[in-house]
């Protein structure tokens, strides 16, 4: 089982601090580290890669550290956001180069594999400078996954793809872990972090703001209401019920049913189908309309 670990790493330019003590764990599947643009991503992943030497603190792949460590290549494979191709080779040579410099056996059939796996098969005999920027990212793909690494590290990832390349692209990444790879990712697009892994990293000014399961964070935010939209076939009768409880913060009628602010997540869940039986009131939705990982980030970064 591959796990990255980092403990109080930070790394500085000068008097910039780009991360600021980070301690974290990585392990097999998919994580996903969100932050905006400048928050820090880039950095952690480069120094993950061996690319950047901690200025202070420890970072290693299974107890061993990446920096000044080439074996940890043979284990790992990095998508940078910034295009690193050449643009005068066509996308099977640009693979077929990359496995050579991992030694691999076959050369070309590990990039034939790769370049499938990536759906750029009819694409690969054309120049890379014909591509457009999601092809180009997936041949990047291509060739980071040429060795069959343990470890899959991608910056921005989804840049420039169209949807059905995204899709495709988070099934993949989906799968890898699935299999026991561990995949990080980075991104700034709330939706591709939620869709496709539940673990989060956040990031915010160079330091980890939150970690673990986005929902299980929010919920942990008790200084902020949960808010939830409730229909019901009296929705008048029981905001009535609901002003007063213990649990109730506020509660507002609208066009799409009820607005509850409830300052007790646990508590609300259990007692709004009792409360609404009691009433003789018929649910027909209960959904929490701020737990998503937009919500999540906006309070992390508003904090």
């Amino acid at each position: 089982m591959t796990t990255i670990e980092l403990r109080n790493v930070s790394r500085w330019y000068g008097n910039v601090v780009a991360v600021n003590d980070i301690t974290m764990d990585i392990g097999p599947g998919v994580t996903g580290l969100l932050g905006p643009n400048g928050a820090g991503k880039s950095t952690i992943l480069h120094m993950i890669a061996g690319f950047l030497e901690p200025s202070k603190g420890s970072l290693t792949l299974d107890g061993a550290a990446t920096w000044r460590n080439p074996e940890v290549y043979r284990r790992l494979g990095l998508v940078p956001e910034r295009d690193s191709v050449y643009a005068f080779l066509t996308g099977d040579q640009f693979v077929t180069a990359t496995a050579k410099l991992h030694k691999l056996a076959d050369p070309e059939q590990a990039a034939s594999r790769a370049i499938g796996i990536t759906e750029m098969a009819e694409a690969k005999d054309r120049k890379i400078s014909t591509y457009s920027k999601g092809m180009r990212q997936r041949i990047k793909v291509a060739a980071a996954l040429v060795h069959d690494p343990e470890v899959l590290l991608l910056d921005e990832p989804f840049n420039g793809m169209d949807p059905r390349q995204r899709l495709h692209m988070m099934e993949l990444l989906s799968r890898l872990g699935d299999e026991g790879r561990t995949i990080l990712f980075s991104s700034h697009i709330l939706e591709e972090v939620e869709r496709l892994s539940g673990t989060i990293q956040v990031m915010v000014a160079g330091r980890l703001a939150a970690s673990g399961d986005f929902r299980a964070i929010r919920r942990l935010m008790t200084s902020r209401p949960h808010v939830f939209r409730v229909r019901t076939s009296d929705d008048r009768r029981l905001a009535a019920a609901l002003v007063g409880r213990p649990y109730t913060h506020a509660v507002e009628l609208t066009s799409k049913g009820l607005q509850v602010r409830t300052s007790d997540f646990g508590a609300f869940c259990e007692q709004i189908a009792i409360l609404a039986r009691d009433e003789n009131i018929r649910l027909t939705e209960l959904l929490p309309t701020d737990e998503s990982l937009e919500s999540v980030f906006g309070y992390l970064i508003t904090n």
